[in-house]
């Protein structure tokens, strides 16, 4: 069993904050140090209490998706002995009220375009690879989310 530790860092500074007029930009501190400028959503609190330039949490959940998913796809691909130049996803989260009336990531679509070195594999080995990095995802097996793979 592994365990994730980040350290999420916020500070008030001068905000009144007993207004709720407080900035929501914060820090996230990863254990190799790297360090991501957060904040809420500008389209759930309006700039300038949120920033727009920073990753908010709805954006870090898709791209944990989509990262999951590719690095099992290039993991299975390589066991496979094909090689994969790039991989690229522009993948949507689509926010909304879920059966509890609660606003919830309901979907996430991944859109993956896959470059190949050398002869394209046939779609049903592609598409067989992305059904097996969808079931070995430890993000996707770990949210309630329909997470959904589009070929082009």
């Amino acid at each position: 069993m592994a365990t994730i530790q980040v350290d999420v860092k916020w500070l008030r500074g001068q905000d009144v904050f007993l207004d709720n007029r407080y900035s929501r930009v914060h820090r996230w501190v990863f254990d190799g140090g790297a360090e991501v400028i957060a904040s809420s959503s500008p389209e759930i609190v309006p700039v300038p209490m949120s920033d727009s330039a920073a990753v908010d949490p709805e954006e870090a959940f898709v791209a944990a998706i989509s990262s999951c998913h590719m690095l099992w796809f290039l993991s299975l691909a390589a066991k496979r002995g094909m090689r994969v130049n790039r991989y690229r996803d522009q993948a949507v989260g689509t926010l909304g009220q879920n059966r509890l009336g609660k606003l919830a990531m309901l979907t996430v679509r991944l859109r993956p375009v896959v470059e190949w070195d050398g002869e394209i594999p046939d779609r049903s080995i592609v598409t067989e690879l992305h059904e097996l990095a969808h079931q070995e995802c430890f993000i996707a097996n770990s949210v309630q989310t329909e997470v959904t793979v589009e070929l082009a």
